[in-house]
């Protein structure tokens, strides 16, 4: 989701009032008494107080407040003072400086993970330790290899995941997914997707704080296992443009629209990753200013990712199989028949209403059903983003061995 929303935006994708449609219970799930029941308070933290951190912050505060739902956000981290303020002012909640302190409460349910992409699959992996559930924001993790720990740990000790790719959450690709199951495209060819944007300032360029400084910054706490270097205020409020910390459109952008397509086309691994673009426009930055993917999986087909954060002319989503295709459109998807194969008309199918993202992680944590993005479709979603990330940056095709689950290049 992008950085800058409005609150209303931010609580139209996290809050609506349908029921919600299990998947299943989790394996290795814990006792029922040691979850909260169905009219029982979950108790949340929020750790990384920046913009998503704080849409999410505001959102749980609205629907303790303002709803009178049951949820309560008992503390708020971050290692840059000023964001602990705000955030203390916005909850009442208690303020830590080490996460790990956070997660030691024991009457902590859940987390909420919003800080720069390096960090996510440490913090999640220690939150599943400690016996809580975790709301990740997108990518789940930095790299292909922290996701599969992340997809193990979740598995194994039966904690609920929920990244945060919250067009998951929509109905129209739960849709997409049992109208491509009962064959109506017939075989699934390829599908394209993108996201594109443009401003004169530059993406990713968020205001730098003139009054951060090492005394109110805790900038060994930023870098954590990244490269060391000086203080760097700009690495640190615009960190999405720097190798270190992130992987630039691919994870930031990408991750999202790959996410819903595999939830529509069927979460796999990948088998063969290509990349391509450059810095072109934006010279303030590492990672690209244009980037495409392509990404062939082993059911034989292929999705075409394009983006660009210097021209906002991009493509439609489409699905493309032999009998006919599926164009999305806002909240509907027309299917629309190859007349080779079939001579009826196109098909228009809207949406219905479903749980928001948030909603959907709460009530997993409850049931112990499986979220909508869960740990193995992060883990599958991650495994192809963080390929591209290297297909770009080496210059090279990756093969990736979907069945053992190692990289071949």
């Amino acid at each position: 989701m992008a950085k800058h929303l409005t609150r209303r935006q931010f609580l139209g994708h996290s809050v609506t009032g349908a029921a919600a449609v299990g998947l299943g219970m989790l394996a290795g799930s814990p006792a029922i008494g040691q979850i909260p029941g169905a009219g029982e308070r979950i108790n949340f933290g929020v750790i990384g107080c920046g913009g998503m951190g704080t849409n999410h912050l505001r959102d749980l505060v609205h629907r303790q407040r303002d709803l009178r739902q049951p949820v309560r956000v008992v503390g708020v981290c971050d290692i840059y003072e000023p964001r602990k303020l705000r955030a203390k002012e916005i909850s009442g909640a208690e303020v830590y400086h080490d996460y790990r302190k956070l997660l030691e409460r024991r009457d902590l349910d859940a987390v909420v993970i919003a800080t720069p992409d390096h960090w996510h699959a440490r913090m999640t992996l220690d939150a599943i330790d400690a016996g809580k559930d975790v709301y990740v924001e997108k990518p789940m993790t930095h790299t292909w290899e922290e996701a599969r720990e992340v997809a193990r740990a979740a598995r194994e000790k039966g904690r609920i995941v929920q990244v945060g790719v919250q067009s998951t959450s929509q109905d129209i690709w739960w849709k997409a997914r049992d109208l491509i199951r009962q064959g109506r495209l017939g075989k699934v060819l390829w599908s394209q997707t993108g996201i594109c944007r443009n401003s004169r300032e530059g993406e990713w360029n968020y205001p730098v704080d003139a009054e951060a400084s090492p005394d109110n910054l805790d900038w060994k706490a930023f870098l954590g296992s990244a490269p060391k270097r000086p203080f760097d205020p700009e690495r640190f409020f615009r960190w999405r443009k720097y190798w270190d910390y992130s992987g630039g459109i691919a994870t930031d952008l990408f991750y999202h629209q790959l996410g819903h397509l595999l939830v529509a086309l069927g979460p796999e691994f990948p088998r063969r990753v290509t990349a391509s673009g450059g810095v072109y426009i934006q010279k303030d930055r590492e990672v690209p200013d244009t980037f495409f993917m392509t990404v062939d999986y082993p059911s034989e087909h292929t999705v075409v990712l394009v983006s660009s954060m210097a021209n906002k002319q991009c493509v439609p989503e489409i699905i493309r199989g032999q009998e006919a295709t599926m164009f999305f459109e806002g909240s509907r998807l027309i299917i629309r028949p190859e007349t080779e194969f079939r001579q009826e008309q196109e098909d228009i199918i809207s949406e219905e209403p479903r749980p928001g993202h948030m909603d959907n992680f709460m009530d997993c944590i409850r049931t112990r059903k499986t979220p909508h993005c869960d740990a193995e479709l992060g883990y599958r979603t991650m495994t192809a983003i963080a390929l591209g990330v290297l297909a770009y940056r080496r210059n090279r095709v990756m093969v990736f061995d979907p069945e053992r689950q190692r990289l071949l290049t």
